[in-house]
């Protein structure tokens, strides 16, 4: 979703024209101008305003902080590991499910070498589909099984569904969602 940038000109005058009708309904409109008055005037509007773009900045500001609050619920506590990782393979960042599969504290995981997770036996084909979506860009992605490997040796079964991730800013990194299938083959035998 792209958010459209706002036409701070109609905006200012829109406020100005509000703040003025604001202004006459509490000032006598039989009042000679004079030139102070004139400035009084202005100033009057000119507070008004400001008072106006205060409190929609504070609502702005309470927008953002749900936004955030909601992207926090969806990233950390999703039901699938959020993985980011560099052109080195080295984690960039982690959600908190994803955290858990591997068995290590998040902020220990930053700059760790995810392959140290791949299982020995699928290390050479993991560093060969990393490869091929570092050096080619595909819409698509790519999603694959792969045997993981947490912290405490435990092995795991995962689905990995991997997507890069360009700027014009940044070298171009892998985005991953990835899913412990070995909980879900248990949980469908259990079910059968």
């Amino acid at each position: 979703m792209k958010l459209r940038k706002p036409d701070w000109v109609a905006k200012r005058q829109s406020l100005r024209t509000e703040a003025e009708a604001m202004l006459s309904r509490v000032s006598s409109a039989e009042i000679a101008v004079q030139p102070t008055e004139v400035l009084l005037h202005e100033l009057l509007v000119h507070k008004v305003e400001l008072e106006m773009q205060i409190e929609e900045l504070r609502r702005a500001h309470v927008a953002m902080e749900e936004a955030r609050d909601l992207y926090v619920d969806l990233y950390d506590f999703a039901p699938v590991g959020y993985i980011a990782i560099g052109r080195e393979c080295l984690i960039s960042g982690i959600n908190l499910t994803g955290a858990a599969l591997l068995g290590v504290e998040r902020t220990k995981l930053m700059g760790c070498r995810f392959s140290k997770f791949v299982s020995a036996k699928d290390r050479d084909r993991w560093h060969g589909l990393f490869m091929h979506m570092m050096e080619h860009a595909d819409n698509q992605g790519q999603a694959f099984v792969l045997e993981m490997t947490s912290a405490d040796g435990a092995s795991f079964p995962a689905y990995l569904d991997c997507r890069r991730s360009e700027s014009s800013d940044a070298p171009p990194s892998l985005r991953i969602a990835l899913v412990d299938i070995g909980k879900i083959r248990q949980a469908e035998a259990e079910y059968c």
